[in-house]
């Protein structure tokens, strides 16, 4: 189904691509997505949730009650809710972020979307978003492209790009400490 070495590794990966495997036999991709959704935004909302997920201090049994209960009252039922149940069984609910995102990667790749990592020094224009997404649809094959910009004043002008398991530093910051290094080794 999925080439899942791909672009997933390691348990996160495994349980990722069992669940997107067992969700497009269902076809249920996208109301196991949108369930998965709402579980993270559960989790960001809850410190008492988040503590749950990330602390491996509780057994599975207590995981696994605490989790029913929560997936109850927030009405994550079906598939997704099957699955956070059985990871929590398994004790990896520590692993359930990586895992949300490794299935986001499988149906992203599986409807040939690419997303991008871009890092600007402030808010760029709806036109220069534009002109990124352009200009990296040629380096990903004529994908869609997906844009997840992040604002950082520290790399003082221009823009990082990570594409997959490349990467393009064309910002200020780089440029000058290339200069500030030349200057040293002829000085």
């Amino acid at each position: 189904m999925s080439q899942g070495g791909s672009i997933v590794s390691g348990v996160a990966g495994r349980y990722a691509t069992a669940l997107f495997e067992l969700a497009v036999e269902a076809n249920s991709v996208d109301s196991i997505s949108a369930d998965l959704d709402r579980f993270e935004a559960l989790i960001a909302e809850s410190a008492d949730l988040a503590r749950l997920v990330r602390v491996p201090v509780f057994t599975a049994e207590q995981q696994l009650n605490a989790i029913t209960a929560v997936l109850e009252k927030a009405g994550i039922g079906g598939w997704a809710g099957k699955f956070i149940r059985l990871v929590a069984s398994k004790r990896r609910l520590f692993l359930i972020h990586e895992i949300i995102k490794a299935y986001k990667a499988l149906v992203a790749e599986s409807r040939g979307i690419v997303r991008a990592e871009v890092t600007v020094a402030e808010e760029p224009s709806a036109k220069v978003l534009e002109d990124i997404k352009t200009a990296l649809k040629s380096a990903a094959n004529g994908g869609e492209i997906v844009l997840d910009v992040r604002v950082d004043p520290a790399i003082l002008g221009g823009l990082v790009v990570k594409l997959g398991s490349r990467m393009v530093d064309a910002s200020l910051r780089y440029k000058l400490n290339s200069i500030r290094l030349a200057l040293k080794e002829v000085g």
